[in-house]
């Protein structure tokens, strides 16, 4: 099968990144924007990724279809695909990219199992692709369609024929890299809430220069993708229960995030914060935020 055209669902932070690379690819890129913000439209503009409707319009068009989304989104998009294609007798390769655990991408293969359709388990870890060139790692039966992706702009790695195992390697890393950062987001908001904020700073920039450089470099703007992480965090957790470890740890790093998600700074996007913002306003913020969720309880 040629590809040629490819939608991007949908063009978020993530999504409009790796549409935009894709674009520059030389490949047409489509989404569905009913229903969508303000931002996500924005962004599809600014990348070239034309909106073609409904989702029906996107099976019809599309050679390839990716999935790229809040994971909590990931069943809900996969069931409309899915009944795109049914309703409208056209299956085309599904790849769902999202940051699910092995158990939720497998109920997502069905949906397309269903209907006749390839699936792609797809995960995909680094930055968008205007800050840096991702890997998308991918397995299932037949990952041939997404292939063509690999390149200059994103790295294609297979994984083999397995469902989940794709999935199974962004849980694992995600869960140190997105896990490590938010732990860090909580001592930090501990110490500021305990009286010991200065002193905790002054310690990480003495004796863990590299650690103290990640703070200040991220978590000024961290609570920007705080919502989507709640999601993350709760898909990493069942994906250590579903492997007998314990779910605890990303479980309190989802409630973290949630807090996060409740100031004001979560409503800020890479295009549009306060660059000058310092490490110390934002964790004021988020420590404050704590003390109120626990003064309502």
């Amino acid at each position: 099968m040629t590809i040629e055209t490819i939608a991007v669902l949908s063009p978020g932070d993530m999504g409009h990144g790796v549409g935009q690379a894709i674009k520059e690819m030389g490949f047409r890129v489509i989404t569905s924007l009913d229903g969508r913000g303000e931002l996500s439209r924005e962004r599809a503009a600014s990348a070239g990724i034309e909106d073609v409707g409904s989702i029906e319009s996107v099976v019809r068009d599309a050679d390839l279809i990716l999935s790229i989304l809040p994971p909590e989104q990931a069943p809900t998009l996969g069931r409309a695909v899915a009944d795109a294609m049914k309703a409208t007798g056209l299956t085309k390769p599904f790849a769902d990219c999202n940051a699910v655990s092995p158990d939720t991408v497998l109920e997502i293969a069905a949906m397309f199992e269903e209907v006749g359709a390839t699936f792609i388990d797809g995960g995909i870890i680094g930055p968008p692709p205007h800050s840096g060139v991702p890997k998308i790692y991918v397995s299932g039966r037949d990952v041939s369609a997404i292939e063509v992706l690999d390149g200059d702009r994103m790295k294609v790695i297979s994984m083999g024929p397995e469902v989940g195992h794709a999935s199974g390697i962004k849980m694992c890393y995600a869960s140190v890299t997105k896990g490590t950062l938010v732990l860090r987001t909580a001592a930090l908001m501990v110490a500021e809430n305990i009286g010991v904020g200065d002193a905790l700073q002054a310690e990480f920039e003495k004796s863990q220069a590299g650690v103290w450089k990640s703070m200040t470099d991220v978590l000024p703007w961290y609570a920007m993708n705080s919502a989507r992480y709640v999601g993350e965090m709760e898909e990493i957790a069942k994906t250590y229960a579903s492997a007998g470890l314990s779910s605890g740890f990303h479980t309190g790093a989802a409630d973290t995030y949630r807090i996060l998600a409740s100031t004001p700074l979560s409503e800020e996007s890479r295009e549009h914060r306060d660059l000058t913002r310092t490490l110390d306003e934002a964790i004021k913020v988020f420590a404050n935020a704590a003390l109120e969720r626990k003064a309502a309880k």
